[in-house]
């Protein structure tokens, strides 16, 4: 770990290799990786194809040796990033150095466990400092089957609020231990992996839900559990049907294909637009009372408007975010991003290649970039974290002089 009185500006590095041989891979990132870096990293991220699941003890200790220390995080992933590059369904290993001068890197394993007095989360670092700095970011992956990352975020939002966490769920399995998590030497196929930084480094939060609002925003006037039995007095499906009639052809065959829902994330507005909602999938309806079930739990008296998702919206999405940042005054030159985004964008979403880390490269520059596809994807919407699906999640690290 860094100590906090060292001098320095950030630095970052990141290599990946598509040879299918694990420990010749591992070799040729870590020497591309590290040359690039000209020192010892303070945190090292790596991500794992599923084709090297089986020698990912090995991968770990290799990976530590090679770059001289044991701040490791990282997991397996169904496809792979590293650069410009979108590596799905052949081997492949993407590394992620740092050198954080004048910052703390907090390692953790946690667990989630039942007791009599009720649900905690173990493994925290015994070190951490109280309250977390204000410029402290977490950097999170767990394994699906697990650990619920859901509660851990709740329960984030509300002891550290303000503190963003970004990263995702391994994926590439489909059963209890076979995605994996990695942290310094050791291998786990539980909980999950983590990593508090804060000091002389930001970490800027890009998340990208890739939709857009259609129709008008309404209120939910009733509601129950998940289900949604009416918005501003209405069956939903009797508004959603007012939507269709103004909508394109193109939008219609878009609202087929998968509808959405976005949650207001703030009432105290007088218009609402791209970006002021929680958007959560549409996961079922009855045709007969016209109620919907979505994927989280609504209030009555809350905000909600009908979303759609494609390529060219969730291409558009994301470039504008992703400028947004990039027009920032004063935007450090030195750093470096980890994107975690959906394995159902690539070319599930695409209709190109590599879509996601070549739009950050195109909108920012030639950063050093490591990521993967997620089963579940973490970031903050507004000032709270949540758990996403089909979004792209970045951490863009910035060094502060």
């Amino acid at each position: 770990m860094t100590q906090l009185g060292q001098r320095g500006t950030a630095r970052f590095a990141a290599a990946f290799s598509t040879l299918p041989d694990a420990a010749a891979a591992v070799e040729q990132v870590c020497r591309s990786a590290t040359s690039q870096l000209g020192g010892r990293p303070d945190l090292a991220v790596v991500f794992v194809s599923p084709h090297h699941v089986e020698h990912l003890a090995e991968v770990a200790v290799q990976i530590c040796d090679a770059i001289g220390c044991n701040a490791l995080i990282g997991c397996t992933g169904e496809a792979i990033v590293g650069g410009n590059r979108e590596i799905e369904e052949r081997p492949a290993i993407s590394l992620w150095l740092a050198a954080l001068p004048g910052s703390a890197v907090k390692l953790m394993h946690l667990d989630f466990e039942q007791t009599r007095e009720g649900s905690i989360f173990t493994g925290w670092a015994a070190d951490l400092p109280e309250p977390w700095p204000r410029e402290a970011a977490m950097l999170l992956m767990g394994e699906p089957f697990s650990f619920p990352a859901d509660e851990l975020i709740r329960r984030l939002n509300e002891d550290h609020p303000g503190i963003p966490v970004l990263g995702g769920m391994a994926s590439g399995g489909v059963a209890p231990g076979e995605n994996q998590l990695v942290l310094g030497r050791e291998r786990y196929t539980q909980g999950a992996v983590a990593a508090l930084v804060y000091g002389n480094v930001r970490i800027r939060s890009v998340v990208s839900q890739g939709c857009r609002p259609i129709g008008q925003p309404y209120v939910v006037t009733r509601c129950d559990a998940n289900i949604i039995h009416e918005l501003g007095g209405a069956p939903p499906l009797f508004r959603l049907q007012e939507i269709l009639q103004s909508l394109s052809e193109q939008e219609k065959q878009q609202v087929q294909r998968g509808l959405q829902m976005g949650r207001a994330l703030s009432e105290y507005q007088d218009e609402f637009h791209r970006g002021d909602f929680l958007v959560r999938n549409v996961i079922g309806a009855d045709p007969n009372s016209g109620a919907v079930a979505i994927g989280d739990y609504p209030r009555l008296g809350q905000t909600v408007q009908f979303h759609i998702r494609d390529e060219l919206t969730a291409d558009d999405d994301l470039r504008k975010l992703l400028g947004a940042v990039g027009k920032t005054a004063g935007l450090p030159e030195s750093r470096g991003a980890l994107l975690f985004t959906c394995n159902g964008r690539g070319t599930r979403l695409f209709s190109s290649s590599h879509h996601d880390a070549t739009c950050l490269q195109e909108t920012l520059g030639a950063l050093p970039v490591a990521g993967f596809f997620a089963q579940g994807e973490i970031g903050p919407i507004g000032k709270e974290n949540f758990l996403h699906g089909f979004t792209a999640s970045v951490a863009l690290f910035e060094a502060v002089n």
